[in-house]
């Protein structure tokens, strides 16, 4: 099994990408700290994961929240010895231009998209560093390489994952730590259920694949990246977008 032992750490375990990656790991080996705001969702991703053989523990935690985000992290410690992996996953998304944002709802984007993963490795990275061993998966996107009509703080939060995400394999692979980010396009989750159907036709339309990604199959590429398959790999972006951002630059 390619986690065999591992111990991680999945935010936004409850649902969509987070869920099939948190089941996912747990088949390869590793014991999950299935972390998310919804209790609800993320125990029943527990117990789903049990219902199969695995191990894992759900612990509820609002992710822009520092004092919530370090709880989380000692109690992985303490119940499992230590943290192999941190897959840092949740995130928001709505559409709107600058003018019309609201500011509340640009520091909610910001908020959740980004400084997540800021609090995520904060209190994580110092572990890993005593340890020196460890990896971290971020969760970018396609819209962190080119703009999006009216998606103003979308953009720029995923952006701003990409360039934290470089930035951080710089600072911290002298201590054997790699850190890499997963980008997703289109993919089929409750947080594009809401979308009008046309709108969906027209997105997959663009798609070289021509239809929407899984969340499973994102959960591969975070899993290749947080094994030792990529052991050689750090400060990239792995694309999991059926060719979108291929098609974007043939425009």
């Amino acid at each position: 099994m390619r986690l065999n032992d591992k111990i991680a750490i999945i935010t936004g375990a409850g649902s969509g990408i987070g869920r099939a990656s948190a089941i996912l790991f747990a088949e390869e080996g590793a014991r999950v700290v299935a972390a998310d705001i919804n209790q609800e969702a993320g125990t029943q991703t527990v117990e789903q994961i049990k219902a199969q053989g695995g191990e894992a523990a759900m612990i509820q935690v609002d992710m822009t929240k520092t004092q919530e985000v370090a709880a989380m992290v000692n109690q992985a410690i303490e119940r499992f010895g230590r943290i192999d992996i941190l897959y840092n996953h949740v995130g928001t998304y709505f559409a709107s231009s600058v003018v019309d944002l609201e500011v509340e709802k640009w520091d909610f984007a910001l908020s959740l998209n980004l400084k997540s993963i800021f609090l995520g490795c904060k209190h994580t990275l110092p572990h890993m560093v005593k340890r020196k061993s460890g990896v971290i998966v971020n969760t970018g996107g396609t819209f962190g390489f080119y703009g999006g009509l009216g998606l103003a703080a979308y953009c720029a939060s995923k952006g701003g994952v990409i360039n934290l995400t470089k930035q951080m394999a710089l600072d911290y692979g002298p201590y054997g730590i790699r850190i890499n980010c997963v980008c997703p396009g289109f993919i089929d989750t409750p947080m594009n259920a809401h979308m009008p159907p046309e709108k969906v036709a027209a997105i997959i339309k663009m798609q070289p694949l021509g239809r929407a990604g899984k969340p499973e199959e994102v959960a591969k590429a975070a899993l290749f990246l947080a094994s030792d398959d990529a052991s050689f790999i750090t400060g990239t972006t792995l694309l999991v977008d059926g060719g979108q951002l291929s098609g974007r630059h043939g425009a």
